[in-house]
């Protein structure tokens, strides 16, 4: 049982050699990405020593006729083999990356880009109680508050544990978000339905992807928006089209036009990485279609009903009556119902390949 872990044990004494090599430290994304597969490593191998140890403890208490300890030691053994399990399964590539993290208002005008602006706080305060670091890339603020769009970085600080990175977490969260409660601009108290469409990309690093400057078109145009300073003031906002693949990127959050840049090419890197993951994965698993993973980012993924207090996913099924709290930050449920719903199908695969 668990064959597999031996060569993954002797890959991690590798990466352990090579986080002791100055050379590699010399290139931070190089150093970064060997950290996060030793880190990745290190929790199969911290799994795999303890069900080793529970089972040696579990055969000499056996031998040794200690009956008060085989039944604990009878149930902890599965426990740790299904831990460990869930750590050999295939994970995204990018699953160890930080999230470039797209919310834009959809139907309902005003009221729509208030409820983005809410998804943001939602999503912020999530980070917030995992230590991560939000920051808003760009933002089409509406007259009335909220956002008609609004671009952010979420980043971990440090290596996080397998699993644990903010887009191994956040990723289900793409596809089109409705809410149903009264606006704060309707006078006879009735319930509306807006929505807001969120988008999630693992943020790409320079050796990600290549981008050469001869595929760029770099236009510059004055920021808009209901106000403040520097906009309709100066010409600093950027718009990036990347002639090969037609994707565009604008940003006009900073004051300069060089720091726009900066921005939007975070935004179109990450675009691109996500293009092209997206790929790879419709060549490698052509038999196995998820219905998380690959769903169109059109179709209606949740519902937020204010006047129940309720939530609702509707690609798990998974419903809750705190959504005063989800709003607030406690995303765990939801995003673990999903996360669940994903490994389950991973170990289905894998069993039956």
């Amino acid at each position: 049982m668990f064959e597999a872990v031996e060569s993954l044990l002797a890959e991690r004494e590798e990466l352990e050699q090579r986080l002791g090599d100055p050379a590699v430290h010399a290139d931070p994304a190089t150093a970064k990405r060997v950290g996060q597969r030793y880190a990745e490593l290190n929790a199969v191998a911290r799994a795999y020593h303890e069900w080793q140890q529970v089972g040696d403890d579990l055969e000499a208490a056996r031998e040794l006729e200690l009956h008060d300890e085989v039944p604990a030691l009878e149930r902890r053994l599965p426990e740790l083999a299904e831990r460990l399990q869930h750590l050999l399964v295939p994970r995204d590539a990018v699953d160890s990356k930080d999230v470039i993290l797209e919310i834009k208002g959809g139907e309902g005008g005003d009221e729509a880009a208030l409820f983005a602006g809410d998804l943001l706080r939602m999503y912020t305060r999530f980070a917030e109680t995992r230590g991560w670091k939000v920051e808003v890339l760009d933002a089409n603020e509406s007259a009335l508050g909220g956002y008609k769009s609004v671009t952010a970085a979420v980043k971990a600080k440090g290596t996080p544990e397998p699993g644990q990175a903010p887009y191994a977490l956040l990723k289900f969260e793409g596809g089109v978000h409705r809410v149903q409660r009264v606006p704060v601009t309707e006078s006879q108290g009735r319930i509306h339905t807006s929505a807001a469409g969120v988008l999630v990309l693992p943020e790409a690093e320079d050796v990600d992807v290549e981008v050469h400057d001869n595929d760029l078109r770099i236009d510059v145009f004055r920021s808009s928006g209901p106000g403040g300073q520097s906009v309709n003031t100066t010409d600093s906002a950027v718009r990036i089209t990347h002639l090969p693949t037609g994707i565009v990127v604008s940003c006009q959050n900073e004051k300069s036009q060089l720091q726009n840049k900066e921005q939007a090419m975070r935004i179109l890197r990450s675009r691109m990485l996500e293009a092209a993951q997206a790929e790879a994965d419709a060549e490698a698993s052509q038999a196995r279609r998820s219905q998380i993973r690959t769903m169109d980012r059109s179709e209606r993924v949740r519902t937020y009903n204010f006047p129940e207090n309720r939530i609702s996913d509707h690609r798990t099924g998974f419903k809750a009556y705190n959504l005063d709290s989800v709003m607030d930050g406690a995303l765990d449920d939801v995003v673990g119902s999903l996360v669940e719903a994903d490994l389950a199908e991973r170990l289905a695969a894998v069993e039956t390949s």
